[in-house]
């Protein structure tokens, strides 16, 4: 693509305004900044679109989005009538810009005769999910660039079953993407008059009220909760985003009376003004929240991101300071605990299952199969975690409890298939009040899970490569390890090769090769003698290689050994 002629066709076009103009005027004698922008298109995936806000084909703005509308519209279309009146639902978080790309993506879905169900605010990705299911929708759109810093936002797709959009919908929306010009082939209509016709119709108290009917009945012991609800204490923040009124909500329906809202953060604002990264991975984000924990007496914190997809939480320990808790500690401490609360209460179903990603921790096995519970890989994201949920209940092969990944998602029920914090915001707070009621502290109760169930830590790096030539690098790296993989690493002999591409499982001893249940996803697995696993997979979404470590030892300190020294090799691969 002539990026300079792209980017003066912009400057020329009609459909800018005055003011999308001057920030393109003010670029002109950036070069660099120009190709950036206009280079091409932002890419589509399964997980839709993500990039900076700004102008140009590279960046997320309203003619992008409009774009990727009417090219979402056509693969709609080709569905039939039918799924032109069964509509879309379209969601949005609280970020910059978000209720404005929302609005513009409904007139365009208008103007394309599919109906449009638009949520009155922001709300949470979950229960866009939910809605999807609940109204019949063929299919769904949530402007969010989820945890993402405030200088981003993307367009997150979904199918009629709730979970993201099927990699061959998603190749044919980027097909009609290269199809269509961003300017003169798009179909728009005016808002209020598609609202009034009811070709828009808004969704407000009420489905949240559905959603959160489905939430609350994933309770397990409202008895306990009453007997410890004048005693327990926590602290929650949404950091700016969408739980502010759904998560405070589902906890004081859960019973809990003495929930405190960290208020700076109970404001939304794409700017994040409290936080460095709106991510309840990155502990530091917390600070207001441990500030809170110290003048109440709160042992507990529960931290949402901007759409409430993700859920991180900091325990506090026996000296007196908040340790945070992993993805991984708190899926495993979550599945443990959904296990006994279930078999107590009588209401474990029949062959249950638990699901997690390949990059996912060991421990998780470890815990379901010592419960005669059936655990199975997928590949990273929660539309893979809906496809084999869905293929097990319908196959009549297994009823799936708990569902996660390592990067602070997990799901119950059968009401949403994506990741859902305020459900297990829910559950995290009813655990933690059952580990109350025990007298257990719950670094206590995570090591007490280290010795019923083995040694585990885990570690994600991200090998971070920005720029025109990221995407280069990226690919080079993945097929120089193709090419020529590691023997050993960091002194360990690489015991299987793993190439999730072409589904394939190499023992290095006796060279045999052997087929797996997954492939077609660029994921390269090496097992080492010591158990340890580690997974080399480049982001959908940003320009990175992230590299996981997935250890087991004798004990915890062995583990962090282990991670250590193969961390030295994994921080190599980016050199």
């Amino acid at each position: 693509m002539d990026y300079r002629a792209e980017y003066k066709r912009w400057l020329e076009s009609d459909s800018l305004t005055e003011q999308d103009k001057q920030e393109l005027r003010d670029i002109a004698g950036d070069d660099k900044e120009i190709e950036s922008r206009f280079c091409g298109y932002l890419s589509f995936g399964t997980a839709g679109l993500r990039g900076t806000m700004g102008m140009g084909i590279n960046r997320m703005n309203v003619y992008v989005i409009r774009h990727t509308t009417q090219a979402f519209a056509q693969v709609v279309l080709e569905e039939g009538q039918e799924a032109a009146q069964a509509g879309v639902a379209i969601c949005y978080d609280c970020r910059n810009h978000s209720a404005e790309f929302a609005r513009e993506a409904s007139r365009v879905m208008a103007a394309n005769g599919i109906k449009v169900r638009l949520f009155e605010g922001m709300r949470p990705t979950p229960e866009l999910s939910f809605a999807i299911r609940q109204y019949g929708c063929i299919a769904g759109i949530n402007i969010t660039a989820s945890h993402n810093p405030k200088e981003y936002n993307g367009y997150k797709v979904y199918w009629a079953d709730g979970a993201q959009l099927p990699p061959q919908h998603a190749a044919a929306v980027a097909d009609k993407m290269d199809s269509i010009d961003v300017f003169n082939s798009i179909k728009l209509t005016d808002y209020d008059e598609a609202v009034a016709s009811g070709m828009i119709t808004l969704m407000g108290s009420e489905t949240d009220e559905l959603f959160l009917g489905n939430v609350m009945a994933q309770r397990n012991d409202p008895s306990l909760i009453e007997k410890v609800a004048d005693k327990f204490k926590m602290v929650y923040t949404p950091f700016h985003g969408t739980g502010r009124e759904l998560i405070p909500e589902a906890l004081r329906r859960l019973g809990l009376r003495h929930v405190y809202c960290v208020e700076e953060q109970m404001v939304p604002d794409g700017n994040f003004p409290t936080v460095a990264s709106p991510n309840p991975e990155n502990p530091e984000g917390f600070y207001l929240a441990i500030e809170l924990a110290d003048k109440v007496g709160a042992d507990f914190i529960l931290g949402s991101d901007p759409d409430a997809d993700r859920v991180g939480i900091m325990v506090r320990g026996h000296d007196g300071k908040f340790i945070p808790f992993t993805g991984n500690q708190t899926g495993v401490l979550l599945l443990d605990y959904l296990i006994s609360a279930k078999t107590r209460a009588g209401t474990m179903p029949e062959k249950p299952v638990a699901l997690k990603t390949i990059v996912t921790t060991e421990m998780a096995r470890a815990v379901a199969e010592k419960n005669n519970i059936a655990c199975y890989d997928t590949f990273t994201g929660f539309k893979f975690i809906a496809e084999k949920k869905n293929e097990l209940e319908e196959s009549g092969n297994g009823k799936v409890i708990f569902s996660f990944e390592e990067s602070y998602g997990y799901m119950v029920g059968d009401y949403v298939r994506d990741k859902d914090a305020v459900t297990a915001s829910m559950l995290l707070s009813e655990m933690a009040a059952w580990y109350f009621d025990q007298g257990i502290n719950l670094e206590d109760a995570l090591n007490a899970l280290y010795e019923k169930y083995g040694a585990y830590k885990e570690r994600t790096l991200n090998l971070v490569m920005p720029g025109l030539d990221g995407v280069e690098k990226m690919k080079a790296l993945m097929d120089n390890l193709r090419a020529a993989p590691p023997s050993q690493i960091a002194g360990e002999a690489v015991a299987q090769l793993r190439d999730y591409l072409d589904g394939t499982q190499k023992d290095v001893k006796t060279g045999a090769t052997t087929t797996m249940e997954l492939r077609d996803s660029n994921v390269l697995s090496f097992v080492l003698e010591d158990g340890t696993v580690i997974l080399v997979r480049p982001s959908g979404t940003e320009p990175k290689v992230k590299v996981y470590l997935l250890t087991r030892g004798s004990d915890i300190e062995d583990c962090a050994d282990r991670v250590s020294r193969y961390s030295q090799w994994a921080e190599s691969l980016g050199k």
